[in-house]
């Protein structure tokens, strides 16, 4: 098995060179025989290269931030998505460069012929890659560590990847540095789950120096220790940690781009927050808008805007949206599931209450009791609220709130323009996952699982 690791990243490289190699054909096959003709001044050699270059750059660019290229680790549909997602959005790009090129507005048929043509391939080549893949790399075989909590439902989330990982075992950390080290040798991978400082430094090292594959669940510590500068003004490693959210160039940025993505944002959703606010209303006459406290930066409080989902509450009812929740209207299914009851959002971003990009504004009186429970959630509001996120982007709606913190903090100390842009794009996969918006199990007040209390 170890001796075919080594040609695991090969087998993917080589794959996705004979992808993009494919899509970059087929764009200077309509380019040199259909695109080019129209031009009313001809390009010498070069510029026609670099036509088809850029078409390869923003293939191999969308692709990458998609995650089109890891045929190896997302499962098949994601992996189609990500195909399409990336192709289309080439194209879309790649139309107005011929658009320019050409000084006039050509045909888009052909282009949309060519995309569907790279679709089709992207998706067969993948299916037979990935199934060469899961032929040579069969499921990882796991023994689950864990500390003192229950590692069920982890051991839960893993299952959902048996193509992957094949957890064959769990034990408490408890039994002993003896036992785990003879456990830990049976087999191809070791998951630290939730241990004590003390107890996963020991093993870890174990592990490295066997050279044992080891997987770890982060602590908050750990993601702030990850994204730490390094100091190397002695003979001894320093990290240093700034832990002041967003420096004062990092906000000015940011605000310029909540102000601009805001505006274009209203005006170009403004008839789809008109039909929705006519169907909302027309459904049963009540409030088009929903209003609710939510925390932003620095714990200060303001009055979130949506489209009303729910029908019209008597009672301050503060339960998060459950699976198959009754309280849900016909029109609020839809636009829950299509993700647009949150665009109104964009006025609270112009007015900036919110951002663009940041954690997911939760409700004041839910953020209360989240904090009874796990303090960290404070974190969150180092910077303001946002419209999508980290959390939104990797997580659940559903995700437990010690989760979220991992994963907004990930975002505030790796923040960078470029990657909220990539979490911007990344935000279309959402629409066509489902699971993105399911809410929590029916039983719980909250996303805080009851056996953690």
């Amino acid at each position: 098995m170890k001796k075919k690791e080594q040609y695991k990243h090969l087998l993917n490289y080589s794959a996705n060179f004979i992808l993009l190699l494919f899509e970059t054909a087929c764009f200077s096959y309509l380019w040199h025989f259909f695109y080019s003709t129209q031009m009313r001044i001809d390009f010498h050699v070069r510029g026609h290269w670099a036509i088809i270059s850029l078409y390869l750059l923003l293939v191999f660019l969308f692709t990458h931030i998609f995650g089109g290229f890891q045929i190896g680790y997302l499962q098949m549909a994601d992996i189609c998505l990500a195909q399409i997602l990336s192709i289309c959005f080439a194209d879309f790009v790649e139309y107005f460069i011929v658009v320019l090129a050409c000084r006039k507005y050509v045909a888009v048929q052909p282009l949309l012929i060519m995309a569907l043509v790279e679709i089709l391939f992207a998706c067969l080549w993948s299916s037979i890659v990935r199934r060469i893949y899961k032929k040579m790399y069969p499921p990882r075989q796991l023994l689950v560590i864990y500390g003192e909590h229950s590692p069920d439902e982890f051991i839960e989330k893993i299952n959902s990847r048996k193509d992957k990982y094949n957890i064959c075992a769990s034990a408490s950390y408890k039994v002993g540095y003896i036992q785990l080290y003879t456990m830990i040798k049976k087999y191809e991978a070791v998951v630290l789950c939730d241990l004590p400082a003390h107890a996963r430094n020991q093993i870890m090292k174990y592990c490295y120096q066997e050279s044992i594959r080891t997987y770890v669940t982060p602590k908050i510590s750990d993601i702030l220790l990850a994204a730490a500068d390094d100091i190397n003004l002695f003979d001894t490693p320093l990290l240093l940690m700034r832990n002041q959210g967003l420096s004062i160039n990092q906000r000015f940025f940011k605000r310029l781009e909540d102000i601009v993505i805001s505006i274009l944002g209203i005006i170009i959703t403004s008839p789809i927050m008109l039909l929705i606010a006519l169907c909302v209303k027309l459904y049963d006459g009540g409030p088009i808008f929903y209003r609710q406290p939510r925390y932003t930066l620095n714990n200060r409080v303001f009055m979130i805007l949506k489209f009303r989902s729910m029908k019209v509450q008597t009672d301050d009812n503060t339960e998060i949206t459950k699976v198959g929740d009754d309280r849900i209207t016909p029109v609020g299914r839809v636009i829950r599931l299509l993700h647009i009851d949150e665009l109104p959002q964009l006025f609270n971003i112009f007015l900036g209450d919110m951002s663009v990009v940041g954690p997911r504004p939760e409700w004041k009186n839910v953020v209360d009791k989240y904090i009874e429970i796990v303090p960290e959630f404070a974190l969150r509001t180092k910077v303001k609220a946002g419209l999508t996120g980290y959390a939104q982007v990797y997580g659940k709606y559903s995700t437990t709130p010690y989760d979220k913190v991992k994963l907004d903090i990930k975002y505030i100390e790796n923040y960078s323009i470029w990657l909220d842009l990539k979490l911007i794009l990344l935000t279309v996969r959402i629409f066509f996952k489902k699971e993105k918006s399911e809410g929590i199990k029916r039983g719980q007040k909250t996303a805080i699982r009851e056996e953690r209390k």
